[in-house]
């Protein structure tokens, strides 16, 4: 039974059939041809999947991240960012960077990062200069900065499926976010130094207070969540609600560079994005019910351990899991089929959950530029002027320096548990 659901498994996700369908039908065929057990309780587990209330932030701040993009915010962020960095060589690329940090803190989606920041950025920095590779590579490796610096969906999602406070993630996001995007700027100088692009000049103090002014309302969207959160005013999935009120009433009555309209458009852009996640994560959790009833989970887990106990070399092996799932899935569907899995195997040598949240989302990070099926590669091919083989050669060595990152923040477990440990005493 076990080689037929995973022969089964491995042809549906090689011909590109929708991976619920891959993920759920292939436990569907296996029951259906090997067990007594009614087929219903594969659509029970469907629904049963999503009955999490951390699950409920989701959608808040997807359309929290649509609102304030269709709203203006990311040309305010884009000029603010410049107006900070843009003045040291290598600059454009250091303002994607932080670009990226900025919105994907509005965001937590790492394709919607790409596109906000690179429509925009693409074409500027090829007019001052910067090679295509170096340019859409920039934007696709800190584009993935979305689903790590908090509020991110993947956080979410992995505590979800393990029960991690949602809050002690987050915290955890912003340590492992700056180490990630302090690694990528000294590349964007190195590359501008060599390719002889000449840094802006410096803004006045009334530019820069004026870029603060602009984007403020726009930034105020994390201070709201993690302030929140962090003075126990709310839930994390509270304060994804309160961030949707807020993104409105910015979007609608203080940019209002929109109409109604428009902002309606942009909520069914992510009534679309959540449903495609939404159902991702239903047959992920057919899956994830199906191994452990069976035993494969326990068996899987035990194979491991028998490998080695010691969690340098465990936390080594799951990296490189990780790594290999993330050029073919997205780093939801990771955290759902994977994370339950590595997470038992964490507690059992002694790795902390939130840490291990942490690495497993800047994987997931890493596999969303990473060929063959890295969705940011293929989320820039939508900008005019880049083709997916264009992006790849360019995000090639940026995913060097994204691994270098990772490690960094394995085996140096402070970097992201110095804020959770303060925030919450841990």
């Amino acid at each position: 039974m076990v080689i037929t659901f995973l022969v089964l498994l491995a042809v549906l996700m090689l011909v590109g059939t929708p991976i619920f369908i891959a993920l759920a039908g292939s436990v569907a065929v296996t029951m259906g041809s090997f067990s007594h057990i009614p087929l219903t309780i594969v659509v029970e587990r469907l629904f049963a999947g999503l009955d999490k209330f951390p699950l409920m932030a989701i959608p808040f701040f997807i359309l929290t991240g649509s609102l304030m993009s269709a709203g203006g915010l990311s040309q305010r962020i884009i000029r603010l960012a410049n107006l900070l960095v843009g003045r040291f060589t290598g600059g454009m690329g250091m303002t994607a960077v932080s670009s990226s940090m900025f919105f994907g803190a509005i965001s937590g989606s790492s394709p919607a990062t790409v596109v906000s920041v690179g429509s925009l950025l693409y074409p500027a920095m090829r007019k001052e200069g910067y090679s295509g590779a170096f340019s859409i590579g920039v934007l696709v490796s800190s584009g993935s900065l979305g689903i790590i610096i908090p509020p991110s969906v993947v956080m979410i999602v992995y505590a979800a499926v393990t029960g991690v406070s949602v809050g002690a993630l987050f915290m955890a996001g912003v340590g492992a976010g700056l180490l990630y995007a302090a690694c990528l700027l000294p590349y964007c100088w190195y590359r501008a130094k060599k390719d002889g692009v000449k840094p802006m000049t410096p803004p006045s103090w009334s530019e820069v207070l004026l870029g603060f002014k602009e984007a403020s309302w726009g930034l105020g969207v994390p201070v709201v969540v993690l302030g929140g959160i962090y003075l126990g005013i709310f839930t994390p999935t509270e304060a994804a609600a309160v961030s949707v009120i807020y993104a409105l009433f910015v979007s609608a009555l203080i940019y209002r560079e929109k109409s109604l309209v428009e902002l309606f458009h942009s909520m069914v852009e992510a009534a679309t994005t959540t449903a495609q996640v939404m159902i991702i994560l239903s047959a992920a959790s057919v899956l994830a019910w199906f191994l452990t009833s069976n035993g494969l989970a326990t068996m899987l887990a035990s194979s491991i351990l028998s490998l080695s106990e010691n969690p340098y070399h465990i936390f080594l092996l799951i990296n490189v899991t990780v790594l290999i799932a993330g050029m073919f899935l997205d780093a939801s569907s990771i955290m759902v089929i994977l994370a339950p899995l590595f997470y038992t195997i964490g507690l059992r040598v002694g790795i902390d959950p939130v840490h291990l949240g942490a690495v497993l989302t800047v994987n997931g990070a890493i596999g969303m530029f990473t060929p063959p099926f890295g969705l940011n590669l293929f989320v820039a091919g939508t900008l005019k002027g880049v083709d997916y083989l264009q992006a790849v050669r360019g995000a090639i060595p940026f995913i060097g320096i994204a691994l270098f990152a990772l490690m960094l923040l394995t085996y140096v477990p402070a970097i992201s548990m110095w804020l959770p440990n303060v925030v919450y005493g841990r």
